[in-house]
């Protein structure tokens, strides 16, 4: 897997442009603010059908036009395959794949592995459990069909208990039956979730550890502790318990979109306990770890997307980083730097083919 081309129009703020890439290592260089985290991003579209920096679609179109348009040929398993993502205001983004337009976003994800790293993914730790909840999700997705489908139909369900929810309080009734309707789908939908990421959790964390023992070679013990709710009660008993509580806040309170990934060093909270080194080593282990454990499950070696790295580690270290696309489980990879003499040098040393585009 890898892609063999992109090209670009009114993305953000790249007017018109197209790039032709390397099979192995591609290396985006130039000062801040000219659009290299922009290219990456479009990347990252073609693969999740969404940008990773910005949630609001409309925003992603190039100040003062009316649409963007991301096209890219990728090679999967000797087969050309053509990705084109398209937005025009007042109109849905459209997804096509070989001309043929997806009904549903969610039958994409996972056709193109990806994996990004980038100084955003501090988010992770500092930001609420939605971003590691979020984080979880996607890599289940990327591999389970079946748990993406079943999760778009949780949130669908959660939010019509909610809208009852409000209902009830902005015209002083109560309707139980009508509520126990909701509750019986959220459990029914929210168990195999939760069974799913409990048994992903488990067979992540030895990965991720490994990773870390590698980037960083110290004795310190990083964990990754899945909290849920559903530890102590089944969701329908949660939800059925709740019910007092649920209408007076006017939304679901309990519910697997409650659940949260602790990120602990030496069993205490990495956000309070880690230094900032500490932190960003941890995040590399977390998205290598996503690497092999997206690689492991699909047969397939991810793009991996290396946003301004030097802003995360130390040059040795992403000399480390580097040198591992020498090795076999590694495939196409993309960079981005401010200093093309920093990057050139560190890639020269890996002895594969690159290519480096000056923005």
């Amino acid at each position: 897997m890898f892609l063999k081309r992109i090209a670009l129009l009114n993305y953000k703020n790249l007017t018109d442009v197209n790039f032709e890439f390397d099979a192995k290592i591609n290396c985006f260089v130039g000062k801040n603010g000219v659009g290299k985290t922009n290219v990456l991003d479009a990347i990252y579209h073609l693969a999740y059908g969404k940008s990773y920096f910005n949630p609001l679609a409309l925003q992603n179109i190039r100040h003062g036009a009316e649409y963007f348009m991301i096209e890219g040929e990728f090679d999967k398993n000797n087969r050309p395959e053509q990705i084109v993502c398209s937005l025009k205001k007042g109109q849905k983004k459209i997804l096509k794949r070989n001309g043929k337009l997806y009904e549903k976003f969610s039958d994409h994800i996972g056709f193109i592995p990806l994996v990004i790293i980038s100084p955003s993914d501090s988010d992770l730790i500092t930001e609420g459990s939605d971003t590691r909840r979020r984080f979880m999700d996607t890599v289940i997705s990327q591999l389970d069909a079946e748990y993406l489908f079943q999760l778009i139909q949780y949130q669908k369900v959660l939010g019509q208990r909610n809208a009852l929810l409000k209902y009830f309080a902005l015209n002083f009734t109560y309707d139980h039956d009508t509520l126990s309707v909701y509750n019986e789908q959220l459990a029914n939908l929210g168990q195999p979730l939760f069974e799913k990421r409990q048994a992903f959790v488990t067979e992540f964390t030895p990965i991720f550890q490994k990773h870390h023992q590698q980037i960083t070679g110290q004795a310190e013990q990083v964990q990754l502790h899945y909290e849920s709710d559903l530890f102590t009660a089944t969701l329908l008993d949660l939800l059925n318990n709740s019910i007092n509580r649920d209408k007076q806040l006017h939304y679901t309170s309990t519910g697997i979109h409650k659940d949260d990934l602790a990120f602990l060093i030496d069993e205490h909270p990495i956000k309070k306990f880690g230094s900032q080194g500490q932190q960003k080593s941890f995040l590399i282990a977390l998205k290598l770890a996503q690497f092999e454990f997206v690689k492991k499950q699909s047969g397939e070696k991810p793009i991996l997307v290396l946003d301004d790295i030097f802003d995360k580690l130390d040059e040795s270290r992403v000399g480390q980083l580097i040198a591992m696309v020498n090795q076999e489980e590694f495939g196409q990879l993309f960079i981005s730097d401010t200093h093309a003499e920093r990057t050139e040098t560190i890639v020269k040393n890996t002895q594969q083919s690159y290519k480096l585009f000056h923005l």
